[in-house]
């Protein structure tokens, strides 16, 4: 993991180098790499630098910010610094204090850059919409996509779609029971018992665990709310339900994906379409092994169909789409993709189909489709169309943009 280096890394490195001084926010789900993606950046520079970390109990308020910060300062006045933050959205009111100190230096032209890190995406941005409009650039960091597993630990993309995207899990998968334990232990269960709880007053913890193991289960399934109320005991109503699955995306875990009906003020009106966005959460929680998940048809099919839903919904994360599911009676389309003006529906097979097996309903849904939307796109993955590795590993734009 650490000689890997993630695209973003670039990215990151080449704002620090531009004259014009942004806050740098880097953001995204717990364990995906943002602190390890820093450290990388900071070894090239000549500044001094200064990392903290706010993942401590026993901090309290913002004068945590105000200390390193002003420790920072001095450093810079005489050869430039930067200051790294790690955890920020633990530190209550973090973006007042971030912005009077970021004002003050900008008036005096001090010359520190600061690099802030949170693993709430929500959270941050609340932060930055509310106090630092204008002074930031974001670096969303998601989950890391089956090509980048294979890159940095040789995975294969049947291994990545099982074991999904988390690259602190990778030395554990030898030992399938220690590396599901470590999946819940360290990363279901910190982000449901702590981090869930920075984004909002939550009044029925149970539930919220609950909805999140039947997002497990049903990945890659449309379950209206109400059916949902029937498969959670103390439900409360559809509008808990609602406010605890966007909470788990702006905690980086799992979506809902809204019906495309080329009408945005209808899209919010339909039952969601739910997906993880990173499959080893599916895997720890099926109870099966890789060997098990492989023989299982019908599990092994809903995954890889999860793991096409898992990256196009961290590429949507990432601001670079917009990810849609389509359905009309009994005609559905997988996923709808909007690359810029580019409407591509994706239908998503994980074998080749046998005629005799064929249902007509489900692989007429991309005509009904085209029909209502003659200038879409229309992508087969998997089966007979575009394999599934080739759609994992090569750049979206490759089938997205429409060039």
């Amino acid at each position: 993991m650490d000689a890997y280096k993630r695209p973003q890394a670039a990215t990151l490195a080449q704002r620090l180098s531009e004259p014009r001084r942004f806050l740098q926010v880097v953001a995204g789900p717990r364990q995906v790499g943002k602190t390890t993606l820093v450290q990388q950046v900071l070894e090239t520079r000549k500044e001094s630098s200064f990392f903290q970390s706010a993942d401590e109990p026993t901090l309290q308020d913002p004068s945590w910010i105000r200390t390193h910060w002003e420790t920072a300062r001095i450093q810079a006045k005489t050869r430039g610094a930067i200051l790294v933050l790690d955890e920020i959205q633990k530190i209550p009111g973090w973006a007042g204090t971030v912005k009077q100190l970021w004002d003050e230096d900008t008036r005096r032209r001090v010359p520190l850059k600061v690099i802030v890190l949170g693993s709430a995406p929500l959270l941050v941005a609340r932060g930055l919409s509310e106090s630092l409009a204008g002074r930031f650039e974001l670096l969303h960091l998601p989950h890391w996509c089956p090509l980048e597993m294979r890159m940095a630990f040789g995975w294969s993309i049947d291994t990545a779609i099982f074991f999904g995207g988390y690259p602190g899990s990778a030395p554990l998968v030898k030992d399938e029971a220690r590396w599901s334990r470590y999946i819940r232990d360290a990363m279901i269960e910190t982000t449901l018992s702590r981090d869930l709880f920075l984004l909002s007053r939550i009044d029925k913890p149970a539930l919220l665990r609950r909805l999140f193991e039947l997002g497990c289960h049903y990945s890659g399934q449309i379950l209206s709310y109400t059916k949902m109320l029937g498969q959670l005991a103390d439900a409360g109503n559809t509008t808990t339900l609602a406010h605890y699955l966007d909470l788990l995306t702006g905690a980086g875990m799992m979506t809902g994906l809204q019906k495309y009906s080329g009408e945005a003020v209808r899209v919010r009106n339909s039952s969601p379409k739910l997906q993880v966005l990173n499959t080893a959460l599916t895997g720890a929680y099926s109870g099966k092994t890789f060997a098990e998940a492989k023989k299982d048809r019908a599990f092994w099919g809903r995954l890889v169909e999860s793991a096409v839903g898992a990256q196009l919904a961290n590429l949507a994360a990432s601001g670079l789409c917009k990810l849609y599911y389509w359905r009309q009676g009994d005609y559905e389309v997988d996923f709808v993709v909007q690359w810029g003006k580019t409407i591509t529906a994706i239908e998503v097979k994980s074998f080749v189909a046998d005629p005799s097996q064929r249902n007509p309903i489900r692989l007429s849904g991309m005509a009904a489709f085209s029909k209502q939307h003659p200038k879409a796109r229309c992508l087969l993955v998997g089966g007979d169309g575009v394999t599934v590795e080739d759609f994992l590993t090569q750049p979206p734009e490759t089938f997205l943009s429409g060039s």
